[in-house]
């Protein structure tokens, strides 16, 4: 059975999740906070708590995970904290992707978060495809389900 990992399991998130278990896949979200974890449990889905400010909390539930969704386009918080999440911690998070069974990186490139920062996470995920051949797929609209 293939395993996602969806990175910002909010709205969308738990929507994706949702869609993803009825195709039969085992589907992992996370959140920051106990009331997010909550949520995610009541949509049936394996809460993990873990932070994209901290890479290392999120290359901890990789082992298993065959796709990963970064559905962080409508993060909220300091603004320094949500650019560094679209910059250099998605960087080091790519760059120890590489490292794992993961085979498909999804990059949620548009919502709330300033248009520019989000260019800026969509470029960061294409450079890691050419370099490490990371089958990637920037997503502006709905994230599609299959690879």
């Amino acid at each position: 059975m293939a395993r996602a990992l969806i990175v910002g399991c909010g709205c969308r998130g738990r929507e994706l999740g949702t869609a993803l278990l009825a195709e039969g896949w085992a589907v992992r979200g996370t959140s920051r906070s106990e009331a997010g974890l909550a949520a995610i449990e009541a949509a049936a889905i394996e809460p993990a708590l873990a932070d994209p400010e901290r890479p290392a909390t999120l290359l901890e539930l990789v082992a298993d995970v065959a796709s990963v969704y970064w559905l962080l386009g409508s993060a909220t918080g300091e603004v320094e904290n949500v650019t560094a999440i679209h910059g250099p911690r998605l960087e080091r998070f790519l760059e120890r992707l590489v490292e794992t069974p993961v085979r498909r990186f999804v990059y949620e490139a548009g919502g709330t978060v300033d248009p520019d920062v989000l260019a800026g996470g969509a470029g960061i995920v294409r450079s890691a495809a050419e370099r490490w051949h990371i089958p990637v797929e920037i997503a502006t609209g709905p994230v599609s389900l299959q690879p």
